[in-house]
């Protein structure tokens, strides 16, 4: 980390840290020393200070998503560089979050981290982190089921569970950040006045999850449903049939199926586990879980357009049916 680069106030700089190290009966050499008199100290200063201003956040990881999460929070932002690409590092930097250097430093540093990653590593990742000690708060805005939010809130005793609808959050208007869980109020104050519209939808574990996981099921299980539509027109060589009855009797399932192809091409790879987790979602709740997985077949066999620019209709539609190169 630069030298002239500092979280801001850390737990040992806090009004409460201060007060029990003069006046309890460990002086300041062992409240330094002691684990439990710093694990006591931490705890109150955890329960006691919650303001966006004096915290530092770290996020795991500062991806598409995860830097707007960063950019618009107001707390003093972290990262760890070790083992991530250039890119997150370019994307870390432009933000002017602090690179604390590895998640074991992160757990050290910060009052809160948040997990934004592909949703087949958010439970992974969040026993990590519960492993290496962390006793901040744990929030998770990933792309999973209800079910895996409560597992991981197991892990930690500061929870919050949330889920982003919408693109990454550039401008006003665009993007929700849904949270539940007793804390949720203070995480929302992080986004006051930013890009992000922070929704609290209560405080039950999973919440701000199933919203995501009934939401995703539409736009995301639907797309998915237009390019195999499109797929399908082809191969039986009624696809100009098809375009000319959809601008009869569905006006812009054209468009969405073109916009469709480029705007979710580049990422298909990371529906795969989403998809995964929706059928999750609709098996716990009783339902059919075979809309997910069609969709699931569909966004695997899109995975070679990852990161790709201007990917094209025709393309998808012939590697859908196995006619590209």
């Amino acid at each position: 980390m630069a030298g002239e680069q500092r979280p801001r106030r850390g737990y040992r700089d806090s009004v409460v840290f201060k007060a029990l190290a003069k006046g309890g009966k460990a002086g300041p050499i062992q409240s330094e020393t002691s684990v439990g008199w710093q694990s006591f100290v931490r705890c109150c200063f955890l329960c006691d200070r919650w303001q966006a201003d004096a915290m530092n956040v770290g996020f795991l990881h500062p991806g598409l998503m995860g830097e707007t999460l960063a950019s618009n929070c107001s707390a003093t932002t972290l990262w760890a560089s070790d083992g991530r690409s250039n890119e997150t590092r370019r994307r870390a930097e432009s933000h002017a979050m602090i690179d604390v250097g590895s998640l074991h430093a992160m757990v050290d540093k910060a009052d809160a981290i948040v997990s934004i990653c592909p949703p087949s590593a958010a439970i992974e990742l969040a026993s990590t982190v519960a492993e290496v000690g962390f006793q901040g708060l744990y929030v998770d805005a990933n792309a999973i089921s209800a079910a895996a939010a409560r597992a991981i809130a197991e892990r930690f005793d500061h929870f919050v569970d949330g889920s982003v609808i919408g693109p990454p959050a550039y401008k006003r208007g665009t993007t929700r950040l849904y949270l539940s869980g007793s804390r949720s109020a203070e995480v929302a104050a992080w986004y006051d006045g930013s890009a992000f519209d922070a929704r609290v939808i209560g405080e039950d574990q999973g919440a701000a999850s199933a919203l995501k996981m009934a939401y995703a099921s539409w736009t995301k299980i639907g797309s998915a449903m237009n390019l195999a539509i499109r797929a399908l027109a082809q191969a039986e060589g009624v696809d100009v049939a098809l375009v000319d009855e959809w601008n009869i009797s569905q006006p812009g399932m054209v468009e969405r199926s073109e916009l469709v192809a480029t705007a979710v091409s580049p990422k298909a790879w990371r529906f795969t586990g989403e998809m995964e987790q929706i059928a999750a979602s609709f098996s716990a709740a009783g339902l059919p879980t075979g809309f997910a997985e069609a969709a699931h077949e569909i966004y695997e066999r899109m995975v070679d357009f990852k990161s790709a620019d201007q990917v094209t209709l025709d393309q998808v539609v012939a590697m859908l049916n196995n006619t590209g190169e």
